[in-house]
């Protein structure tokens, strides 16, 4: 278990989920990672932080009760100027959807999508410098983008970041790694044919003990397992979604 100092301009800093039902969320994940939580910043509506042992590890939000979303867990990526990120974003391909706007004195935030459509979040930290915690049951872990334009899109991140990409898997695996400084940070993979029909999105990890123990309990208390637990190059991992179906991945790491 670590605890994290500043995240470097491009490193994926934060992880946030907005959902219709709060406070059943907040129940769900707090029985599931053992989070306990405070109050975060209210410029987008009703928004807490998730805690392991006083630290930051996510935040969750409520949806305006008018828009009729589907939830998913949206990665922040550290910077050091929100307005000079959302601007390249912008001229790289990439749309402006939120933003940039203070998070009280927390920090600066935009939300965004590259250029096949994925949301991702930019953070300019003051107070708040985002994750706090790393290593342990219930903190993420690793982000990784299913795309439809791997190539295209792998352009557009080191275009606004600066990530070296190093192909990743076996020949004509399509999948990249983004490093920064020669450490990995987050990967690209191009979408299967059969969940196409998602469209390009980010895709958060988060650390367990023991996937299959994890995976029984998520459908114990309402979530649902998309891919059962099996060994992978990183890990033992199993694909899952919440009970408002928000997707996201547990992994128990090769460390």
């Amino acid at each position: 278990m670590t605890e994290a100092t500043r995240h470097p301009p491009g490193t994926p800093c934060w992880v946030s989920l907005m959902v219709h039902g709060l406070e059943a969320t907040q129940a769900f994940y707090g029985e599931l990672f053992g989070w306990e939580f405070s109050p975060g910043p209210q410029q987008l509506g009703p928004y807490v932080r998730a805690l392991i042992d006083g630290n930051e590890v996510a935040g969750i939000g409520r949806l305006p009760v008018d828009r009729h979303l589907p939830t998913a867990w949206t990665p922040y990526l550290a910077t050091d100027d929100a307005d000079v990120t959302a601007e390249a974003v912008r001229s790289c391909g990439g749309t402006l959807g939120v933003g940039p706007l203070d998070a009280g004195d927390a920090g600066r935030m935009a939300i965004v999508t590259d250029l096949a459509g994925a949301v991702f979040g930019l953070w300019q930290p003051a107070a708040h410098a985002g994750t706090a915690l790393h290593g342990t049951h219930g903190t993420p872990v690793w982000n990784e983008l299913l795309t439809t334009d791997t190539q295209s899109v792998t352009k557009f991140y080191q275009a606004v970041f600066g990530y070296d990409a190093k192909p990743d898997g076996d020949p004509g695996e399509d999948r990249v790694t983004l490093c920064l400084d020669g450490r990995p940070v987050a990967a690209l993979h191009g979408v299967p044919s059969r969940t196409r029909d998602r469209g390009s999105h980010w895709m958060t990890w988060f650390e367990v003990e023991d996937p299959d123990m994890t995976a029984r309990q998520i459908t114990r208390i309402g979530g649902q397992v998309l891919e059962p637990p099996a060994d992978g190059p990183h890990g033992r991992l199993a694909r899952v979604a919440d009970p408002e179906g928000a997707v996201f991945t547990i992994v128990r790491s090769l460390r």
